[in-house]
């Protein structure tokens, strides 16, 4: 059976970082693209950031371009969302996402619809 499981996420103050892991099982990693989303209390889950299966495409949303970084080890089976000079607005649930991409080079699933497997989500809070 597939499994993503989140790690890392934590208390931080504003301006600190924080690097969020997601260990994948049950897929072949290699060819799935994968993403980031965040839910804040109240809100919808959003999208954060993606990477094709290939590693050499990624997309970020606007808010946290320049802060944030994906990336993966498709030899470890395991994607990274490096998150730098973090604000009280990121302050959310943190979910990694894949889905079988038959492209090594696409990047840009960005709908929460286009992800087939789910992690449980990991608490990211940022104090001002």
């Amino acid at each position: 059976q597939v499994q993503m499981v989140e790690s890392g996420g934590g208390l931080v103050q504003a301006g600190g970082s924080l690097r969020l892991s997601c260990a994948a099982s049950g897929i072949t990693f290699s060819t799935h693209a994968m993403g980031w989303f965040r839910q804040a209390p109240g809100k919808e889950r959003e999208f954060v950031a993606s990477i094709s299966r290939s590693g050499e495409g990624t997309y970020y949303i606007d808010s946290v371009k320049g802060r944030f970084t994906i990336s993966r080890d498709n030899a470890k089976n395991t994607g990274y969302l490096q998150m730098n000079s973090l604000r009280p607005e990121d302050t959310a649930v943190y979910y990694c996402a894949a889905r079988y991409s038959r492209s090594s080079s696409r990047y840009d699933y960005i709908r929460l619809e286009e992800y087939n497997y789910w992690g449980q989500g990991t608490q990211v809070t940022v104090s001002s």
